[in-house]
C-alpha cells in the first residue's frame, strides 16, 4: 500500500535553531502482511513537542530519550485507528495511541506498544488524547501534584512559564482546580495573555516580550511565589525564582529557551539563582512523567472528567497535512502555537 513518511533529514545548523528542511517527506510502500503480534494503523493526529528538539541532537541529554537517526522515520506521540490486527487485544476500528508513533500516514506497530483508548474519554475529540487527556495533560497534572505540593486552602500562588503552550496551559488550570488562590502565566504575546486570562481562568498574565517581568511579578504576586511550573528556564526562571517564598517548589518540566544551545539538561543555573534556592530552602526537582505511569489511568480519568465538564478548557493549534510536520514543529519551537500543536493527518 502507498504511504507517506517524514524522514529526519539533517541536524540543526550552528545556531541550533531547527528549520523545516531538517525533515523530508517521501512516498513509499508498506507491506501490509502482518506477523503475529503486529497491528496496521492509520494515523489520525500527530503531536510535536519541545522535547523533540533534544532528539535532533546526537546525544539527547536524557537517558529516557533516544535520538532521531538521520534518514530514518521520525516519531513521537500519535493517535490513530487500527485497520488490521494480529494482536488479540486490538481489533479493526479501535482507537489507539503510542508515545513512539511513526510520522507516517500508516504504520505497522507492535500491538504491545499501543494503548487502546475509549473515544468517550474525550467526547470523540480524538486529538485531545495527545494533549489535555494524554501525555501532555498527565505531565501537567502529575507535575503539579507530585512536585508542586499544592494544598487546598493554603492560599498559594502559582507561576507557570510557557503558560500558553501545551503543558503550561493545562498546568495553570490544574493548579487553580487543585486549590491555588492565584495563578500567573508568563507567555510571549498579547493574544496569548488574553487567552490565559479570558479563556483559561488564569488570574493574570505577563508578556515577557513587552513587560518588565520583575515589576509585573511583584505587582501580580504581592505575597510572593509558592510554586513555579517551569517550562522555559533562562532569564524568566531566574526572575521568578528570585521572588519565591521560603520552602517553595519549582517543578522542572522543560527548558525550551535552552534547547537550541549546546548545554547539558537541565542546563546550569545562574549562581545567584542557585544561591536563592539554597538560602530559601526551595526544592527544584526534575519531573519526568514516565516515572509515574502507575498513576496514568486514574489521572487520565480525572483530566477527562474536568474536560468533559468544562472545568478544564482545551486550546489546540491544528495544522493539516503530514507534509507540514516540519513547518509545524519549527512554529511550535518559536511559540507560534496556543495550546497543543497538532498535525491532522487523516479523518
Amino acid at each position: 500500500m502507498h504511504v507517506q513518511i517524514i524522514l529526519f533529514n539533517s541536524r540543526p545548523g550552528n545556531n541550533g535553531a531547527p528549520v523545516p528542511e531538517n525533515f523530508r517527506l517521501e512516498d513509499t510502500s508498506l507491506q501490509p502482511d502482518l506477523n503475529e503480534g503486529e497491528v496496521l494503523v492509520r494515523t489520525l493526529y500527530l503531536s510535536v513537542d519541545p522535547y523533540m528538539r533534544c532528539r535532533m541532537n546526537e546525544d539527547t541529554g536524557a537517558g529516557y530519550l533516544t535520538p532521531w537517526r538521520l534518514s530514518e522515520v521520525a516519531d513521537g506521540g500519535g493517535v490513530g485507528r487500527v485497520e488490521a490486527s494480529r494482536w488479540d487485544a486490538l481489533a479493526p476500528g479501535d482507537v489507539v495511541t503510542c508515545f513512539n508513533w511513526p510520522w507516517a500516514t500508516h504504520g505497522v506497530l507492535k500491538g504491545s506498544a499501543l494503548h487502546k483508548m475509549d473515544p468517550q474519554l474525550v467526547d470523540g475529540h480524538l486529538s485531545h488524547l495527545l494533549g489535555a487527556v494524554g501525555l501532555t495533560g498527565l505531565t501537567a497534572l502529575l507535575g503539579i501534584r507530585e512536585k508542586g505540593h499544592v494544598t487546598q486552602g493554603a492560599n498559594q500562588t502559582l507561576v507557570v512559564s510557557g503558560a500558553a503552550g501545551a503543558c503550561g496551559s493545562i498546568a495553570g488550570q490544574v493548579g487553580r482546580l487543585d486549590g491555588c488562590s492565584r495563578v500567573l502565566g508568563v507567555c510571549g504575546s498579547r493574544e496569548k495573555c488574553a487567552a490565559l486570562v479570558d479563556e483559561l481562568g488564569f488570574t493574570a498574565a505577563i508578556n515577557y516580550r513587552r513587560d518588565d517581568v520583575d515589576a509585573r511579578l511583584k505587582e501580580c504576586c504581592p505575597d510572593g511565589v509558592d510554586v513555579y511550573f517551569d517550562n522555559v528556564g533562562g532569564a524568566i526562571s531566574d526572575a521568578v525564582i528570585s521572588q519565591m517564598n521560603s520552602g517553595g517548589h519549582v517543578v522542572l518540566c522543560g527548558q525550551i529557551s535552552q534547547y537550541n544551545k549546546d548545554v547539558p539538561y537541565p542546563p546550569p543555573l545562574d549562581p545567584r539563582t542557585q544561591e536563592t534556592l539554597l538560602r530559601q530552602g526551595i526544592t527544584r526537582e526534575r519531573f519526568t512523567v514516565l516515572s509515574y505511569m502507575d498513576q496514568m489511568d486514574a489521572a487520565l480519568l480525572q483530566l477527562s472528567t474536568w474536560v468533559r465538564s468544562g472545568q478544564l478548557k482545551v486550546r489546540e493549534t491544528v495544522v493539516d497535512g503530514l507534509e507540514n510536520m516540519g513547518v509545524a514543529f519549527c512554529s511550535m519551537m518559536e511559540g507560534g502555537n496556543i495550546g497543543k500543536q497538532i498535525i491532522k493527518v487523516s479523518d
